[in-house]
């Protein structure tokens, strides 16, 4: 089996999620480090015992060298744009860490670029990849309650990275609701349409700016979905996936981020509240691989086969959109339109 050639652009902590995962493949090899500290590179060849052909702060001049014919991008989002171009017009298929680009002008070049190369960019949506979620979301789909009308999720951790978050504008919004945002439209099959969101830092917060957020966005098919989070809740802290109520025609559904999925379905009766009964929920669906490792199986086996991944760039702009669409309505305080820009 041929393997494909890699390239780590940025040699930073996050690499781990994807060297753990590379673990268990046989068909790929890492052929190249690039970063702009000689000294990641170092710990990363160290770490996981590489040896690449080529490495270095120049990333052209990397894949060119190593002969890669791949590109995982692991840089700080303001650099993916940067990255993935370059990668493109190298002749090399992309996977890159979340989100997409700081602006959606960006992204759209990303996926542009993409399109005309001829080759694949997709993006890790890891939560995708959670048996968990795709037990909710069979639930939902299978529970034979009506249209789901409104979708709710609460994110509330005390987050201690420091670092470059720590100093970020908009940090809940940019570095991390772009997993809750996303994990919506999997669950629920719809696409943005417009949002109105809030952020602040609350007292006491560790970070510089916009560490706590609310939204309300528009879905397509009717859909409403809202989302309370801050990164910066000491203490009742909910998962990292959230903490999640699925409001459907005639019952509703839970799920609490880890192992726990419950419902409830009308069931007559003439009092002000009505009776309810209990849903069934399906049996949690068993993965080969999750997290990181289902998302970079799903792209190596779709540049073999000639699919398209299910975090291809022509999906994933949809879920950037709405974190950036979200950003400007904080900063403008209204209501901002995503459809027409996507």
């Amino acid at each position: 089996m041929d393997k494909r050639k890699i390239v780590f652009a940025g040699c930073g902590g996050i690499t781990g999620a994807w060297m753990n995962a590379l673990s268990a493949f046989d068909d790929v090899e890492v052929v190249g480090l690039c970063d702009l500290d000689p000294e990641r590179i170092a710990a990363f060849e160290e770490r996981w015992k590489v040896a690449p052909a080529a490495k270095g702060k120049d990333l052209e001049r990397v894949i060119r060298d190593s002969g890669a014919d791949t590109v995982f991008d692991c840089t700080i989002p303001e650099a993916h744009p940067l990255v993935t171009l370059t990668a493109l017009e190298c002749g090399c298929d992309v996977l890159g860490e979340k989100p997409m680009a700081p602006s959606i002008a960006e992204a759209k070049s990303m996926a542009a670029a993409a399109k005309k190369a001829g080759k694949t960019y997709a993006v890790i949506q890891n939560r995708r990849y959670q048996p968990a979620i795709r037990r909710f979301r069979r639930a939902i789909a299978e529970a034979d309650l009506g249209a789901l009308t409104t979708l709710d999720v609460d994110f509330y951790i005390g987050a201690h990275f420091g670092g470059f978050r720590a100093e970020m504008d908009h940090v809940l919004l940019l570095d991390m609701a772009i997993h809750t945002f996303d994990q919506a439209r999997y669950l629920s099959g719809a696409d943005p349409v417009s949002v109105f969101a809030a952020d602040w830092n609350p007292s006491g917060s560790w970070y510089r700016h916009g560490a706590a957020a609310v939204a309300f966005f528009e879905m397509s098919n009717g859909l409403r979905f809202t989302y309370r989070g801050s990164w910066c809740s000491e203490g009742l802290n909910t998962s990292w996936e959230g903490d999640w109520r699925a409001v459907c025609e005639q019952g509703s559904i839970a799920w609490d981020g880890a192992g726990d999925v419950h419902g409830e379905r009308e069931a007559g009766g003439e009092s002000l509240i009505h009776d309810f009964a209990p849903l069934p929920i399906p049996d949690e669906e068993q993965l080969e691989l999750t997290g990181h490792g289902g998302v970079i199986r799903e792209f190596l086996d779709s540049l073999r086969n000639g699919t398209k991944p299910m975090t291809d760039c022509s999906d994933n702009i949809r879920s950037i959109a709405m974190v950036l669409a979200a950003v400007e309505s904080a900063e403008t305080g209204r209501p901002v339109e995503i459809a027409k820009e996507i």
